[in-house]
């Protein structure tokens, strides 16, 4: 059953997306939107994992104030929330992950197969619109004390048009045509944005139920890696070691892992404009690693 949901959830809308440039060649889509759809997805999605998530939510990094007010603005185009609030709900997500009072579980309802299939539902977009806020004053106080961060926030509203607005605009000056900027308004805009929620909402849910546990978390923790969403995530679905160690500046930290989000991470650190990276420690991340802790037990 699991294998089917993660099947329909991960698998299904991106066939469907592959199937459609195709058929739609030349009449509703062309190599202009795809490209500017490439764009947009690759800069917002950085500006959430590597903006919000991995530096304001979790501090994996010190960068200098334009790359963070810029790496806010990217995030905040995403559609996902302004960035304050963005920040507190993931916070309050690491305080009481799977267990009451995580805005996002999967577990909500219980363990039985209904009730974890009500929870990937809930967990991946049915809480978006429950009535349960977070407080931003109690979970991201030092955001609220920053007047640059404060000034994106406010900006959240206009910056919701300018990402629709722009791929119009560039599709329009690129293809000469107010149809070439619907196009690209449609590729580059609305399912851009759609994909980049679905993929963010996997990570919620699915990187919570199906997957690997090889390093050790909280006992009511049950965050998973899930491969199939690495490189289209930017690394965030090595999910587990980013629970086990969620200052981690690096989620993907054995072989073969891909992880985009760090790369950037590290090319921001050789120009100079963060510092203070908090990298994998070797022996910290072997101290988490289940395998190693069971066979020292057996050992001793």
């Amino acid at each position: 059953m699991y294998v089917t949901v993660t099947a329909l959830i991960v698998i299904a809308p991106f066939v469907g997306l592959g199937l459609a440039v195709p058929l739609l060649w030349g009449s509703v889509v062309g190599p202009t939107d795809l490209v500017l759809a490439a764009v947009f997805y690759v800069v917002t999605g950085l500006g959430v994992t590597v903006g919000f998530h991995r530096g304001l939510t979790h501090g994996s990094y010190t960068a200098v104030p334009a790359l963070r007010i810029a790496l806010a603005v990217a995030g905040s185009l995403s559609f996902q929330g302004d960035v304050i609030d963005w920040v507190a709900t993931h916070r309050r997500h690491h305080a009481f992950t799977d267990r009451p009072g995580d805005p996002h579980s999967p577990y909500r309802y219980g363990t039985s197969l209904r009730g974890q299939l009500r929870g990937l539902v809930h967990s991946h977009i049915g809480w978006l619109f429950g009535n349960d806020p977070t407080s931003p004053e109690h979970f991201a106080p030092d955001l609220l004390a920053d007047p640059g961060i404060r000034a994106v926030s406010r900006a959240f509203p206009a910056l919701c048009v300018l990402t629709l607005a722009l791929p119009f605009a560039l599709g329009w000056a690129i293809g000469g045509t107010w149809v070439a900027g619907l196009t690209a308004l449609l590729w580059a805009g609305f399912l851009r944005i759609a994909l980049l929620h679905h993929v963010a909402w996997s990570v919620n849910s699915l990187c919570h139920v199906i997957g690997e546990r090889p390093f050790r978390t909280r006992r009511h923790d049950r965050a998973t890696n899930l491969w199939p969403l690495a490189l289209l995530s930017f690394g965030e679905s090595w999910h587990n070691l980013h629970h086990a160690d969620p200052t981690c500046a690096r989620h993907g930290v054995d072989r073969g892992q891909l992880d985009p989000s760090a790369a950037v991470i590290r090319l921001f650190e050789r120009l100079g404009w963060v510092r203070d990276v908090r990298w994998p420690d070797p022996a910290r991340v072997a101290a988490r690693r289940i395998e190693t802790r069971r066979i020292e037990t057996e050992r001793a």
